[in-house]
């Protein structure tokens, strides 16, 4: 069984002693607050970090205007995308900017330009990290707003703060563990190194 969004809802609203909901449509304040503070706080949460079940990749389509100054081409950003993590050519990463919603960057008509960024999964695609760390956000919000409970509305945020380091990193072994360049700083200190000469006196 999956999560659906009144679900996660309802769970962080049991925290806080109040109703449960089944829609957003619900002639009651939990319902009313619920659909007002849902969506934001999952954006918001979704867009704190570069969670790994919800990056995306795309290559873009080259808009046939050019930007104005500074760069040679804009590519708009796919229609579900929060937040551009990175941009590359060929696989490796350029320099980019994002002007409304558009990406502006240095490549040419023939570039493959691929973006990876963050989207809005489906609750069924949650982790169960994530939905634990949203409840307790969601609960810190609804103490305050439903039960006007400051010190409750504290308790669970601090909560959520726990929750969100502890799912950061389970989320990042979703990915290869990266390895430190040994050679890069072998090299240096070789670089660095002072050589001395000796002078031999006859």
């Amino acid at each position: 069984m999956t999560d659906s969004k009144f679900d996660i809802c309802s769970r962080a609203l049991v925290l806080v002693s109040a109703n449960t909901i089944t829609s957003f449509n619900d002639n009651n304040t939990e319902s009313k607050v619920a659909n007002q503070l849902y969506e934001s706080t999952l954006k918001n949460l979704l867009t704190r970090c570069r969670w790994r079940f919800a990056a995306k990749q795309q290559q873009l389509s080259r808009d046939t205007a050019e930007p104005t100054a500074r760069y040679d081409a804009k590519y708009p950003l796919p229609a579900d995308a929060l937040m551009i993590n990175t941009v590359t050519i060929s696989d490796s990463v350029i320099t980019y900017d994002r002007y409304e919603n558009d990406v502006y960057c240095d490549a040419t008509s023939t570039d493959v330009v691929v973006a990876d960024y963050t989207f809005r999964p489906n609750e069924a695609d949650f982790p169960p990290y994530f939905t634990q760390a949203l409840i307790f956000e969601l609960a810190s919000l609804f103490a305050g707003a439903i039960a006007r409970n400051d010190s409750l509305s504290q308790l669970y945020q601090n909560r959520a703060v726990i929750a969100i380091a502890q799912a950061k990193s389970q989320d990042s072994q979703a990915q290869t563990s990266r390895k430190v360049d040994t050679d890069r700083f072998r090299n240096r200190r070789n670089t660095g190194a002072t050589t001395v000469k000796a002078t031999v006196q006859s």
